[in-house]
């Protein structure tokens, strides 16, 4: 017996796609920029890919611009082969 529910739309924050940009994280409170790159990003994360593995409680920073000092915090919540989904923290 099939029972047809309307589904729930499911609200996501809008994407910005990010062509590929260029960014750096840190992962030692700063120490040691890694390039990486940015797929996409919303008001609440982003999608990363780096050749680095990011580990130790998957806690790291975001600069978006190089010459921009602002490191954004992040956290990792799923990741993929090389490729990450991270949370901007507050």
């Amino acid at each position: 017996m099939t029972i047809d529910k309307p589904r729930t739309k499911v609200q996501r924050e809008p994407r910005r796609d990010m062509h590929k940009k260029t960014a750096w994280i840190t992962v030692d409170d700063g120490a040691t920029p890694r390039e990486c790159v940015v797929l996409d990003v919303s008001p609440g994360g982003a999608k990363i890919v780096t050749d680095d593995t990011i580990d130790g409680g998957g806690l790291l920073g975001l600069q978006l611009v190089a010459t921009h000092p602002k490191r954004q915090p992040c956290e990792v919540v799923w990741r993929q082969g090389n490729t990450y989904g991270i949370k901007f923290l507050p």
